[in-house]
């Protein structure tokens, strides 16, 4: 259903005539549009963050102070990522040699998790070693460690003395993590992929990034479990999505001596006032919260030497990147190694051209090497994508038939729906897990609500309504009483992902017809604050505004059902509501429902059936905006609804996370435990599953 512009139309008397125009929201001179209401709510929040940072930032004073932020930053980021695994058997193995004039590739695969396959391509030079060696993760180039780019800076450093190991990050290369009947990629762009895996790792406590990281940090492992590297003299350089791992490595594993991040640096105040939040692997859960921006990759990483490469038309804001760098060169002067630091910015645009690569092999050479010398990249033709190839098929999943991150997302859900299995919730206590789990630590309470003009219709009136929340977030509200004095039955609060359409008039009018009192709302970042009024995309129209609220580890599921309770106070009595829901707002009802007793009739209508759902199938859709950091460790939507018993609880025509609807057998398998739940609570006539036939 697509959300009422400015015309309402609803069904009188069997015919269709026009009413009078329900858009709540006008935007006036001087004020945020309705569309980038919840953008800007939320850009508010992180600039306090930053604030909060940098006078953090101010207070190092002493080398033992920057000691100090490092040991406790680090721990953060850590616990953010999810933690790291116990590192297993690499089970290396080389299955192919390249040899070129002055060094040689070796074509490899090991196991960065137990039957989760990293392919790579080493680079060694002429010689006797061992050699200074230096890691190289991939940027966004879908043929991965072949990207012409990578070639070209592990042949340099080869030729220079110093070994390379390029890898296959996840959906590149040889390693798309979900393939089709046919072998090949299911998802398209290798973006959209590394964010498809990001959402269900988010719901296990994982994020994309713990997953390309930990792939880095074995491949450093295995690097140093060659003979011919000397361990000491490790590096780490990369471009683009490379640049991102690079920092992040440089920042996590001590290992790394010299690290020069091309591409991605620049500072998250920038990041999020041009381009905004990228993709998955680039979003880690309360980054922004936590105080970890782009200066504390380099920070993390002091007192070892850091080269940024940075390119003046790059679509990462060249400002933060100075920024970042000033920032970071006080901090290197107060640990007494100015020299350690250092930028070159070149007039080129996003990529990692031949001057970044120049300046990089002169940068490990003088720091692992010890020989600071001019250095320059000679005529070179790359290597065939397929003569670098380490599989038979080109894909490891097709050919070793290995664990993808989907399948390792999934293999952790199976884990935590077990442990949870064992839990033996009391009510209280459960209500205080969903709402440290959500972020909704104290219920908000508005700033007021405003009614600035009234419709009468032919037997009830529409109030115009604007409701504040206590973070100035606008919510559009349609105030619908009916025109006979008293109301009959409790009130009822109206909610749907697409705001007011047709449809949902007519819902509404015929329960003001039976002397209900209905108030309309419009969730944040639905109906006239969907941040865009087109078709979602695969992750929602709210993507950046998921990531956003990610950073600010406040989740839009969270956010909105803070709106949920804050209208509940608003127009429910002490004899308690009535909450009906449509589509992506009925995740939002069952976690108020379960916080707030006076929530005492729900029925939703298409909602999400579980989190589980979204883990298990590998291809969501616009299911970015509606998981939870880690809620499986603790409860699934199911549990909600079950947490509701004895209240009156109705569930029309669930759907899984591809939003397809569930059959009959399905649904009923998925609200066992609710059943079971209202059985318990001798209530089982107050809780009804419907699956409507199609």
């Amino acid at each position: 259903m697509r959300p009422l512009a400015l015309l309402a139309v609803v069904f009188l008397s069997g015919a269709l005539i026009a009413a009078d125009d329900l858009t709540v929201l006008k935007t006036t001179k001087g004020e945020t549009p309705p569309r980038k209401l919840l953008h800007a709510a939320l850009l508010v929040d992180c600039d306090k963050h930053f604030a909060a940072r940098k006078a953090e930032v101010e207070k190092l004073k002493t080398p033992a102070d920057v000691a100090g932020r490092q040991t406790a930053l680090r721990a953060k980021f850590i616990d953010a990522l999810g933690g790291f695994p116990d590192k297993t058997p690499l089970n290396a193995k080389t299955v192919g040699t390249l040899k070129r004039e002055g060094y040689t590739v070796e074509k490899v695969i090991y196991e960065s998790r137990p039957e989760h396959h990293v392919t790579a391509n080493l680079y060694l030079p002429d010689g006797k070693g061992p050699f200074p060696g230096v890691l190289l993760p991939l940027g966004h180039s879908s043929n991965g460690k072949a990207a012409d780019y990578m070639q070209r800076a592990a042949v340099l450093l080869a030729k220079n003395g110093i070994a390379a190991l390029v890898y296959d990050p996840i959906g590149q290369g040889e390693r798309t993590q979900l393939l089709d009947k046919l072998g090949n990629p299911a998802i398209k762009g290798m973006t959209s992929e590394h964010t498809m895996c990001g959402v269900g790792a988010i719901l296990v406590g994982r994020s994309t990034a713990s997953y390309r990281i930990w792939d880095g940090i074995r491949s450093l492992d295995y690097l140093v479990s060659r003979p011919e590297i000397d361990a000491k003299k490790l590096g780490c350089t990369g471009c683009s999505g490379g640049g991102t791992l690079t920092s992040y490595l440089m920042a996590l594993d001590e290992r790394i001596v010299a690290a020069a991040p091309s591409c991605y640096l620049t500072s998250l105040e920038r990041l999020f006032a041009t381009i905004g939040p990228q993709d998955a692997e680039q979003n880690i859960t309360g980054q922004v919260a936590i105080g970890l921006d782009h200066a504390d990759y380099v920070f993390l990483h002091a007192p070892k030497p850091t080269l940024i490469l940075a390119s003046t038309r790059d679509f990462f804001d060249i400002q933060g990147t100075w920024a970042t760098f000033r920032e970071a060169k006080r901090i290197y002067t107060l640990l007494g190694v100015p020299d350690r630091l250092d930028i070159i910015e070149a007039d080129a645009a996003h990529g990692y051209p031949k001057s970044h690569r120049e300046a990089m092999a002169r940068f490990m050479s003088r720091w692992l090497k010890g020989e600071d010398k001019a250095i320059e990249e000679g005529a070179f033709t790359a290597e065939k994508d397929a003569d670098l190839r380490c599989t038979r098929t080109g894909q490891v999943l097709d050919d070793l038939r290995g664990k993808s991150v989907f399948d390792l997302n999934a293999m952790l859900a199976t884990e935590f729906a077990k442990e949870r299995a064992k839990n033996e919730w009391k009510p209280e206590e459960f209500r205080k897990t969903v709402a440290r789990v959500i972020g909704v630590n104290e219920f908000s309470v508005g700033a007021g609500v405003s009614r600035y003009e009234r419709i009468d219709r032919n037997g009830y009136r529409i109030h115009k309504t604007v409701y504040r929340t206590r973070d100035d977030m606008r919510l559009p509200e349609l105030l619908f009483e009916p025109g006979n004095p008293g109301s009959k039955g409790l009130p009822v609060i109206y909610l749907n992902d697409s705001g007011i359409t047709p449809g949902s008039l007519e819902e509404i009018e015929s329960l003001v017809k039976a002397r209900r009192r209905v108030t309309a709302v419009d969730l944040r970042g639905f109906g006239e604050t969907a941040p865009s009024a087109g078709k979602p995309s695969t992750f929602g129209t709210e993507y950046k505004e998921s990531f956003l609220s990610l950073h600010l580890n406040r989740p839009l599921v969270g956010q909105r059902t803070n709106d949920v309770l804050s209208v509940v106070r608003e127009v429910v009595g002490t004899d308690g509501g009535e909450v009906v829901a449509f589509g992506a707002t009925a995740s939002a009802v069952l976690h108020a429902a379960a916080l707030d007793d006076r929530v005492k009739v729900v029925t939703i209508d298409g909602g999400l059936v579980s989190w589980d759902s979204v883990v298990r199938i590998p291809i969501s859709h616009n299911q970015l905006a509606s998981v939870v950091h880690g809620a499986l460790k603790v409860y699934d939507l199911p549990d909600l609804a079950a947490s509701i018993a004895p209240r009156k609880l109705t569930i029309r025509n669930p759907v899984d996370a591809a939003g397809k609807p569930l059959t009959k057998e399905a649904a009923e398998e998925a609200y066992k435990p609710v059943r079971e739940a209202y059985k318990k609570a001798k209530a089982e006539d107050k809780f009804t599953l419907i699956v409507d036939a199609k």
